[in-house]
C-alpha cells in the first residue's frame, strides 16, 4: 500500500473498474473506514489486483495512520 496527496495504491483479491467507489475498513483500534474512487485495476501474477485510486473524505488522522502503515511503522 502506498499513499500520497493525490492517490492511494492498494492490493485487492477482487478487481474494481475505473470510476467505481469502494469501501474498506482499517483493522485495529480505532476502526476506520476508507473510501476510494478507483482509477485503475491491474491483475498481478499472484492472482490479486493492484488498485489505484483517490481517497474520498479521508480525515487527517486516518491518512496519517495509513501513511504509517505504508511505511511499516504500525
Amino acid at each position: 500500500m502506498t499513499i500520497d496527496a493525490q492517490a492511494i495504491v492498494l492490493r485487492s483479491t477482487v478487481p474494481s473498474p475505473p470510476g467505481s467507489r469502494i469501501e474498506g475498513t482499517l483493522v485495529g483500534e480505532p476502526a476506520a473506514t476508507l473510501r476510494v474512487k478507483v482509477h485503475g485495476s491491474k491483475k498481478q501474477p499472484e492472482g490479486d489486483f493492484v488498485l489505484v485510486g483517490r481517497p474520498l473524505d479521508l480525515p487527517r488522522d486516518t491518512r496519517e495512520r495509513i501513511e504509517r502503515m505504508a511505511r511499516g511503522a504500525g
